[in-house]
């Protein structure tokens, strides 16, 4: 067999196809996918953006990237900084963003909207979202999906009962590299063999409050119509019982949402303890350091899976690991935090060294030429030297044989549209973000009761 090409005879500088998690295509790149969005004409998708604060400006960049993506409107209570803001800019590229302070004003004005955009404080997710639901659009919502369950459920009935789609953002299902990990290296290739230990984190190091521009304060009316007691709970709402969930909903929505993916389980149990460990009670109101651990029955047996959030220390940023007795799976939306390691002995070696071969791992530029000459085994001896793996000089450093370089959201966006207009499944609907919520927001219960807390029968279905 030629040593270029993978198991399904594709060259390793054509395209290795999986289907993306929920049934749309994905094309990978053997090192780049590449960003620009396919040319030709497409009929425009008329979009309001709902929320332009950092998320919402983050995902507005991403579709200004996108071909056929026209924001009719965008909504904002900040109408005095981000709201015109936002509004100016879009013009600027040739977009008629009406803007509006008020999203139900909006849906009552504007005629011919498509689709919405969310990316408002999480407690406004489940309103605003049902809201443009029952007003016949397709909706695109940030993760968290909501501050509650009930939130959330709510939000899964109004997709079932105007048929309109419900993408959750968690983008990382959209992401070729974990797409590639999850159906090509962990289900496909079983290149870590049986899986027994997960764990993640996400550590931030110190932040200051967020502040505004003097001159710029919302009207206190206005803030209390749409449920902040002061700026500072704007501006710091997801430190705020009732607004957000803590870090835990908006770190940990994320990568706990991995675990759930890629096991292809719900975990069964989840134990916990939080506490503010560093920043003030009277400001922060959810805790600053979380741990969690979670138990999963897995088709191949059990996993126990742990996480952490820490908020006072950036020590190794965000990851997810995967453990199992043929090697490990480091992932991260970070390229540098992202490494595979062989299990250090012959037959895993051997499985590894033929996924090099066959173009699905890569190493380092001052390896390829002796990859190149190298047989199977004196391969899968280079990858594991004495008992270790990873050693600098001896062994090579694998990293993934695909890379991405458009912006982190910009996939899972594509990923909506592409459905809008039929040609692909969402890759996280609101069933899926709904079990994925049900899973994060039962670490904070565990937290208030100090004690391990079982999943009930049917807890994940709305």
């Amino acid at each position: 067999m030629n040593a270029n090409r993978d198991r399904s005879g594709l060259d390793r500088r054509g395209f290795l196809r999986s289907a993306a998690g929920a049934g749309a295509a994905m094309a990978f790149g053997t090192r780049v996918l590449h960003g620009a969005a396919d040319g030709g004409s497409v009929e425009p998708i008329n979009v309001a953006l709902i929320g332009v604060g950092t998320q919402g400006e983050t995902l507005m960049t991403a579709c200004l990237k996108i071909s056929g993506v026209r924001f009719q409107a965008v909504c904002d209570i900040w109408e005095a900084y981000s709201l015109g803001r936002a509004s100016r800019l879009l013009q600027r590229y040739g977009h008629p963003a009406r803007p509006y302070v008020d999203c139900d004003e909006m849906l009552a004005k504007e005629t011919g909207l498509q689709a919405a955009i969310i990316a408002t404080p999480d407690f406004w997710h489940a309103p605003h979202t049902v809201g443009c639901l029952n007003a016949g659009l397709h909706v695109y919502c940030e993760k968290a999906m909501s501050n509650t369950v009930d939130g959330a459920r709510r939000m899964v009935e109004a997709a079932r009962r105007t048929g309109k789609l419900l993408q959750i953002g968690h983008q990382r299902r959209s992401n070729p590299r974990y797409l590639f990990c999850c159906e090509r290296l962990l289900r496909e290739k079983k290149l870590f063999g049986r899986i027994t230990a997960v764990n993640g984190q996400w550590n931030r190091a110190v932040q200051t409050p967020l502040g505004w521009p003097k001159g710029k304060e919302i009207d206190p009316a206005v803030l209390k119509r749409y449920g902040y007691g002061s700026m500072d709970d704007l501006r710091n709402w997801r430190w705020r019982r009732g607004l957000g969930g803590g870090p835990i909903l908006d770190l940990g929505a994320h990568q706990i949402d991995v675990f759930n993916w890629l096991l292809d389980a719900r975990p069964k149990s989840v134990s916990a303890s939080g506490r503010l460990n560093y920043y003030d009670k009277g400001s922060h109101q959810w805790y600053d350091t979380v741990m969690a651990v979670y138990e999963y029955d897995t088709a191949q047996g059990p996993v126990t899976a742990f996480y952490q959030t820490l908020n006072a220390n950036g020590h190794q940023g965000y990851f997810e690991k995967f453990l199992g007795d043929r090697g490990t799976l480091a992932m991260s939306e970070r390229s540098d935090l992202t490494r595979l390691y062989p299990e250090p002995s012959d037959e895993p070696a051997i499985a590894w060294a033929r996924c090099v071969k066959d173009g699905c791992l890569t190493a380092p530029p001052e390896w390829m030429a002796m990859v190149e000459r190298m047989n199977l085994e004196e391969l899968a001896k280079a990858l594991t030297v004495s008992g270790s793996v990873n050693v600098p000089g001896k062994t090579p450093t694998l990293e993934l044989a695909v890379e991405l370089n458009k912006p982190i959201h910009q996939p899972h966006l594509e990923n909506f549209f592409d459905a809008i207009r039929g040609k692909a499944r969402l890759n996280c609907p609101g069933e899926v973000g709904y079990a994925s919520a049900v899973t994060v927001l039962k670490v904070n219960e565990a937290i208030d009761a100090g004690q391990r807390l079982e999943f009930g029968e049917g807890e994940f279905n709305a």
